[in-house]
Parts: C-alpha cells; sequence; structure tokens
C-alpha cells in the first residue's frame, strides 16, 4: 500500500497533537551521562555509513536540524549525533562514555560505570560532518524505513536533513539485509524512493556492511544483530 506525503504529514501532525510534551533539546546543558552498547536508530540512519561509537540517545525527539550535540568532560571533547530517542537517560555509545571518562577508547582500556555529570552544547551539523562515511556527505538513510521522517523534514525544506539526507536500500539501521545501492526520491514522479536494479525494500541478506558494537566492559567488537 502507498501512502503520498501529504498524507503522511498528516498523520504526524495529529499524532503530535496527541502526544503529552516532552523534553525539548537546549542550546546547552549539563546531563548525567550513562553509556550505551548496540547501535539503534529511531528514525532510519543506517549504522554502516556513520561512526556508530559516536551516537548520543537522549530523551529528546530527534529533529531534522538538531543532530549534533558537542559533549564535554574533564577537557575532553567529542562530537555525538542524535538518531535516536531513549526512555528518559542520557546515553551514549560505550566507546564515547569511556573516552570521555577516562580519555581512552574502550576497546583499549574498558571501563565500567554508570552516570557522569557531563557538559553538552548543540551545535551545527557541519560539526558532525567527519562522523559521516560511504554517503557522498549525505546522512544516510534506509529508503524503506524512513520515509515518515524524511517527509517531516521535506516539510522544513529549508532544515539541515531536507538538504543533506540520502536514501539507501538497506532494509535495517545495521545493515543486515538489503542491498548497498543508492535511491532516489522525485515527488514529481513518485511518493516511493526508486532504487534502480533493486526492488524497494527488499529483504535479502547484506554481509558487506557490518555495524560493530563494542561490548560493555571487555572492549571486544562485536557484530551487531
Amino acid at each position: 500500500m502507498q501512502f503520498s506525503i501529504s498524507t503522511i504529514l498528516s498523520v504526524l501532525a495529529a499524532t503530535a497533537a496527541a502526544l503529552p510534551t516532552e523534553k525539548v533539546l537546549q542550546k546547552r546543558g549539563t546531563i548525567s551521562a550513562t553509556p550505551h552498547v548496540e547501535f539503534s536508530s529511531s528514525v532510519g540512519v543506517l549504522g554502516c555509513k556513520i561512526n556508530t561509537n559516536r551516537v548520543a540517545y537522549w530523551p529528546m525527539s530527534v529533529g531534522c536540524d538538531n543532530m549534533c550535540v558537542k559533549v564535554s568532560h574533564q577537557g575532553r571533547s567529542l562530537h555525538l549525533l542524535r538518531v535516536d530517542q531513549s526512555g528518559g537517560a542520557y546515553d551514549m555509545s560505550y566507546d564515547a562514555w569511556n573516552t570521555l571518562v577516562t580519555g581512552q577508547n574502550a576497546t583499549v582500556d574498558p571501563t565500567m560505570g554508570g552516570g557522569v555529570d557531563m557538559e553538552y552544547e548543540s551545535v551545527d551539523m557541519d560539526q558532525c560532518s567527519h562522523l559521516l562515511h560511504d554517503s557522498d556527505g549525505k546522512l544516510a538513510f534506509s529508503a524503506a524505513n524512513s520515509m515518515n521522517f524524511i517527509a517531516s523534514c521535506i516539510s522544513e525544506p529549508n532544515s539541515w536533513v531536507a538538504k543533506n539526507y540520502g536514501l539507501w536500500n538497506i532494509y535495517n539501521s545495521i545493515c543486515t539485509n538489503g542491498v548497498d545501492e543508492q535511491c532516489t526520491l522525485d515527488l514529481n514522479v513518485s511518493n516511493q524512493p526508486s532504487c534502480g536494479s533493486s526492488v524497494l525494500g527488499i529483504n535479502t541478506p547484506l554481509t558487506t556492511q557490518n555495524v560493530t558494537n563494542i561490548a560493555y566492559g571487555t572492549g571486544k567488537a562485536v557484530a551487531a544483530v
């Protein structure tokens, strides 16, 4: 079943009106940061095309402009991508948390612990550009499973995502299924992306675009499943 962009936007607006007021990302502030092991993205960002060791999982919804934060602790700073929303915690990738706490990557000197007070600042997305890879400078999304978010950003044509998103025919965020083929979206032609030689949403196994998690406490690399 196909849905028009206008239909998607109408559903999104109605859903948003029914939701309770949620936390809003401030320009800067202090958080109690906690480690997060398994990569995920509620808006369909592809982990195989970003640095999954530099991701923030915070209570605020992911927006079309405010996806990059600079987090600092004891003179150390890292830039993180906000591509998922937590249930209330200020989580970040385990390696990022470990690096900010100890000054060493989790693969070198893994440590364990809970909430650590850190400062953050919401910054321009350009400051997170080094966290994108194999995507022609675009933030890569699953063509089959990100269209609600993409449609909401297209409705804000001057937003960063509207101007800088890319679509790939990879089925899931951990990149274990689909085809590593870039897609295009021309709303004058169709409401669905076109993915060249492959069928949109194909779910065949994909073995060339691995996403790796860093195991908590051991620092060992583990394939995301």
